[in-house]
């Protein structure tokens, strides 16, 4: 018993003893410089920054502005919308040319030539006979290309390579015969149009055999045709009518090879 009432009284003792030291713990603290004014260096007192409001530092905190809903938020504006005019001195897009002609492609110059090959009789502009255009040559030897090889023979080499040396020739030729003197450009173009003639004749041999009599005169024909308008374009573009026949001869050369690859 008396030791019981021993312990009891230690653990009082001790507990006391903790409820003391942390109570001083607590109470520790510079009763010095309580309540006076902090200096800077040199002595003089500082002045501390005011702090600015809450409201002012955290613009979340602003009180809200009462704003009267006038009810036009949903209402379309039923002004007119400005119109720019094009400035002075320029032209609007309803005065620009067509993007072909633009690029160099006149489709009705590529017509009017084309009719002017399928009727070697029918009269043509000069300027529309030494047009430059290469759209069409590109699509008929294309196109001749393609029926040749329909037929059995991939001959597309021999019609560019024939084609180039062919157009470098009449373009020598021409210069040396004619005053005004001749674009590469209208060679180009003149004997690639002329050329739909022996197209037609090389679609006809998918279908047919060009190897009889038959096909003969059909290639003879062809050969004639491009000649033919050939040479009235080429009088016609450089103003020498009266020197067809010597411009037909190299232009009869040279579509005799195109329908020799046609019928071999």
């Amino acid at each position: 018993m008396g030791d019981w009432q021993g312990e009891q009284t230690w653990s009082n003792y001790n507990q006391q003893e903790w409820n003391q030291q942390q109570s001083q713990d607590f109470q520790q603290f510079d009763y010095g410089n309580y309540g006076q004014t902090p200096t800077t260096e040199y002595g003089q007192p500082q002045t501390p920054s005011p702090r600015p409001p809450s409201s002012q530092s955290n613009p979340y905190l602003q009180p809200a502005q009462d704003t009267a809903y006038t009810g036009s938020m949903f209402i379309p504006d039923l002004q007119t919308p400005p119109v720019y005019a094009a400035p002075a001195g320029s032209s609007g897009f309803e005065d620009e040319p067509p993007l072909l002609e633009e690029l160099g492609i006149n489709p009705d110059h590529i017509m009017q030539k084309t009719l002017t090959v399928l009727n070697p009789m029918r009269s043509t502009d000069a300027a529309i006979a030494g047009d430059s255009d290469l759209a069409g040559p590109l699509v008929f030897g294309f196109a001749f290309g393609s029926f040749i090889m329909f037929s059995g023979k991939l001959y597309f080499n021999y019609i560019y390579g024939i084609g180039l040396l062919g157009c470098l020739a009449m373009y020598s030729l021409l210069n040396l015969m004619s005053l005004s003197g001749v674009s590469i450009g209208c060679v180009v173009s003149v004997l690639g149009y002329c050329l739909l003639p022996i197209v037609g004749l090389s679609g006809l041999s998918v279908l047919v055999s060009l190897s009889g009599v038959m096909g003969n005169i059909l290639t003879g024909a062809a050969v004639a045709w491009c000649t033919l308008s050939s040479s009235k374009l080429f009088t016609t573009a450089l103003e020498m009518k009266s020197q067809q026949l010597l411009v037909a001869y190299p232009c009869a050369l040279l579509y005799g090879v195109f329908a020799l690859i046609t019928m071999f």
